[in-house]
């Protein structure tokens, strides 16, 4: 077991690598980082003690406080739920003997709820010391109780338990991409800048993260902007439902790095980072392994495919639980070693981002494409899809489908058409998105996937006829309560307001007074909030109110009930101070 000191100089004593080491010393400290390890870091670093224990305190996976040896965490996302997680709790709060929330008096096992795990297409899942666990329930279950109470380490625990399905439904030409690492590149070395640019903008390529932002704009910024340019590679798919990152990047990883290096080529980049969600350090050796062998190949490093001057490298940087770091300013905080809060904008990362850089931060899914565009030609990839979204998108499809999955379609099918593919067809209601998404009813069933119409991120989860909505919409109201950064303070706190209103209706306490408190929640939360996770967030909630108005109807009480109650307050104080 390395020393702290050991490990500060592994990480050079370099500040920004300061999330990078809290991991590490972490694990070496036992799953939780005491007060004297903190001062040893912060000395190490040259930092303010109280900057690294703000650090720290920030992401859901550093803790300034002792946890089990075996900390295990159930997904309660509501594909989790409503496949069976709060059983899975209960089942380990029983077979542990520990209460969600709390150690275990002998300090080997601890139990908690977490947010979604990335394995919604194999619930319900769990994380024990960060390992993604995929359908945790009966032999299962029991294989992970028992490797825990014979303390047996988790990456000894038998590969069959350990292991985690690709998932893939339906292939495109991502997925069922064979290029040879290097092609995509050697085609690029071909080309000038115009030549390049051109195809960029042929191929019409918007990001895959959500906003479809054009990528030849996005390049071409960060290209003629002063200073050192840095690609980012976004892996932090945080978003509730989303999954298809983690395929793409088990799958089709030298895909990914290949439009990367393609990326930096472009812009002129020497600095490169994958920035890996923390819920996906499974996926950690796979990808140093991948990023070794380029190096080996001459398709990473210094003088790339021979090209004298073409100096390109790749750092991979693992998240620790913090869904607000899926934002790009804050994704960029976290990698120069702070919270992940997102920044003012503008300056915009393309002319200031990492250290005050030029960087051009793109998802999993947008590399792997131009990797294809690159080697297949604008051809192939413009005879997919519409007139303003080319190509294909790829799908994380899960909750009531008959074959959940990750699905590669033209874009512009309807949502339709993706149910008949997953066997969903008698879905009450599609989460499109993700909780910051949209609520979509059968009505809009026939709309169209793709910027024009109905963009989509790639979550697609969907509901079925027994499902309860106002469930799904208060899940992913607490879900944002618990991921706000707290830093503005609308978003701190509407957020929980907006919960307890929710709260109310489903306990059958709530009136048209919720109603009109969350719409004018909505409103502030849009108007006012830092960032887009503020903004965002009323969308858990909005859209059923909108369109299931029946639901609502059904869910209000027919006289105002305060949530907080003066008299009863006021009450039981007058009994404490009585029995004094």
């Amino acid at each position: 077991m390395r020393t702290v000191s050991e490990l500060l100089d592994a990480h050079q004593r370099d500040p920004t690598r300061l999330l990078q080491l809290l991991r590490d010393v972490q694990a070496a400290s036992g799953q939780w980082l005491p007060p004297r390890v903190l001062t040893e870091v912060a000395n190490g670093l040259g930092l303010p003690r109280a900057h690294v224990e703000g650090v720290a305190g920030f992401y859901a996976f550093l803790h300034l406080e002792p946890v089990g040896r075996f900390r295990v965490l159930v997904s309660d996302n509501i594909t989790d739920v409503f496949a069976g997680s709060h059983d899975t709790l209960r089942a380990f709060s029983e077979r542990l003997h520990v209460e969600p929330g709390h150690v275990r008096t002998d300090g080997v096992v601890s139990l908690d709820r977490t947010s979604c795990t990335g394995l919604c297409d194999q619930p319900p899942a769990i994380l024990v010391n960060g390992r993604a666990i995929s359908r945790v329930v009966g032999e299962r279950l029991d294989a992970v109780v028992a490797c825990i109470e014979a303390g047996t380490p988790v990456d000894r625990w038998p590969e069959a338990l350990l292991h985690v399905d690709e998932g893939i439904r339906q292939r495109g030409p991502v997925l069922s991409s064979r290029l040879a690492p290097g092609a995509a590149l050697r085609r690029v070395l071909e080309q000038g800048h115009d030549a390049r640019t051109k195809t960029l903008e042929a191929a019409r390529l918007r990001g895959r993260g959500g906003a479809g932002f054009p990528v030849v704009t996005k390049w071409e910024t960060c290209r003629t902007a002063p200073g050192d340019s840095v690609v980012v590679c976004n892996a932090d798919e945080g978003e509730p439902g989303t999954f298809k990152d983690r395929v793409l990047l088990a799958t089709c990883a030298d895909l990914v790095v290949e439009g990367m290096t393609v990326a930096a080529h472009c812009t002129q980049a020497t600095t490169g980072f994958i920035y890996l969600r923390g819920e996906y350090t499974f996926l950690e050796g796979h990808l140093r392994g991948v990023l070794e062998r380029r190096r080996r190949e001459g398709l990473l490093g210094q003088g790339i495919l021979g090209e004298r001057g073409f100096d390109f490298d790749i750092d991979l940087h693992l998240g620790a639980g913090a869904y607000v770091c899926g934002e790009e300013t804050a994704l960029i905080e976290s990698l120069e070693g702070k919270r992940g809060v997102p920044r003012h904008r503008p300056p915009f990362p393309v002319t200031n981002g990492y250290l005050g850089r030029p960087t051009i931060v793109n998802n999993v899914e947008t590399y792997a494409d131009v990797a294809v565009v690159f080697a297949n030609g604008v051809e192939a990839w413009s005879a997919l899809g519409t007139e303003k979204s080319t190509g294909s998108k790829l799908l994380s499809v899960a909750g009531d489908v008959e074959r959940p999955g990750v699905y590669e379609v033209p874009w512009g099918v309807t949502l339709r058409d993706v149910l008949a593919l997953a066997g969903g067809v008698d879905a009450r209601a599609v989460q499109v998105s993700g909780p910051s998404g949209e609520l979509v009813a059968p009505f809009e069933f026939d709309r169209r996937l793709c910027f024009e119409d109905l963009a989509c991120a790639g979550a697609i989860a969907v509901f079925g006829p027994r499902r309860d909505l106002l469930e799904v919409a208060l899940n992913f109201a607490r879900f944002f309560a618990h991921e706000s950064c707290g830093f503005c303070t609308p978003c701190r706190v509407g957020t929980h307001v907006a919960a307890r209103s929710l709260s109310k209706l489903q306990q059958g306490r709530g009136s048209s007074v919720e109603l009109t408190e969350l719409e004018t929640l909505a409103h502030l939360l849009r108007d006012t909030s830092h960032c887009g996770l503020g903004v965002m967030a009323p969308n858990a909630y909005r859209h059923w109110l909108r369109k299931f108005p029946e639901d609502v109807r059904r869910r209000l009480s027919a006289s105002f009930e305060p949530s907080f109650d003066v008299e009863a307050a006021l009450m039981n104080g007058r009994h404490e101070g009585a029995r004094r």
